[in-house]
């Protein structure tokens, strides 16, 4: 019985230690460099989940892309469906600003999304625009795209508001 406690308490201990451990920085991914605007040049399409804050699936997330690339500018309408609502489309502007980093803006986001690519991993945080209009609205999206062996992304998308996570939403870009 004894021993079973102890168990139970080795596991909790490894789990909050987990927990408190800092994310791989984006340079230590090895492997071809993902480069955002090659990857969403032509036609991209896209599913997924979206998750509450409890890991359960909440809704399916589907989005249809098409991008047209100069030289080191991307522009690209998105049409994302999450669910029964109704489709929303996003009107992205990304850049290559230097070797692995972007920028981007998008008719829903406020400001300027930054983002930093080496090896096979993009990552970038931006904020998103709810209700536009309405900063009480604005959330933090955390992104992680991972470029798989068949040419395929997948993205790891963490929604937080003023730093409480409120959904996560993993899905699976594939060019067509």
């Amino acid at each position: 019985m004894l021993r079973r406690g102890v168990s139970r308490s080795a596991w909790v201990v490894l789990l909050l230690l987990c927990g408190c451990a800092e994310p791989l920085p984006v340079s230590s991914f090895d492997g071809p460099l993902f480069d955002p605007v090659r990857f969403f040049t032509g036609h991209v399409t896209s599913w997924g989940v979206m998750e509450n804050r409890a890991g359960a699936p909440t809704s399916v997330v589907t989005t249809d892309c098409t991008g047209q690339a100069a030289g080191d500018t991307l522009d690209m309408i998105q049409v994302l469906h999450i669910g029964q609502d109704l489709p929303q489309t996003r009107t992205w502007h990304m850049r290559r600003t230097s070797p692995g980093r972007f920028e981007a803006t998008a008719n829903d986001m406020v400001g300027t999304a930054t983002g930093e690519a080496s090896g096979r991993t993009f990552h970038w945080q931006w904020t998103l625009a709810l209700q536009p209009g309405n900063a009480l609205k604005n959330v933090t999206m955390e992104q992680w795209w991972y470029l798989q062996e068949d040419g395929s992304m997948l993205n790891r998308t963490i929604v937080s508001k003023l730093g409480v996570i409120a959904a996560e939403v993993t899905e699976h870009f594939k060019r067509s």
